[in-house]
């Protein structure tokens, strides 16, 4: 198990970010189930907030790249009958604060 803040500040920008997602997060700290889970729906259901989108429409030699310490990211099988080709890549980051 590991603990990270609800809310992390971006380290290049200073920016605070949620940092909450379905699959990692399990539960705030020192709040008890019910409140944890309700606020928790609450703030994952803030990526799906039309206006904290973005919606890349590619085209031909698009090259697309974001930041996982200040964004979800979803694909949408919606490419066929072109071939979607993605490479990731990690870099050894900061501890979240």
């Amino acid at each position: 198990p590991v603990t990270h803040p609800v809310v992390r500040t971006h380290p290049e920008t200073g920016r605070r970010t949620l940092f909450v997602n379905t699959s990692f997060t399990t539960h705030i700290v020192g709040m008890d189930r019910d409140e944890s889970d309700r606020l928790l729906g609450f703030l994952v259901r803030q990526a799906h907030v039309p206006e904290y989108q973005v919606r890349f429409r590619w085209q031909a030699g698009d090259v697309a790249f974001w930041d996982n310490r200040a964004t979800q990211h979803y694909a949408v099988d919606d490419y066929a009958p072109h071939r979607r080709v993605a490479e990731r890549v990690a870099i050894a980051g900061d501890r979240p604060y």
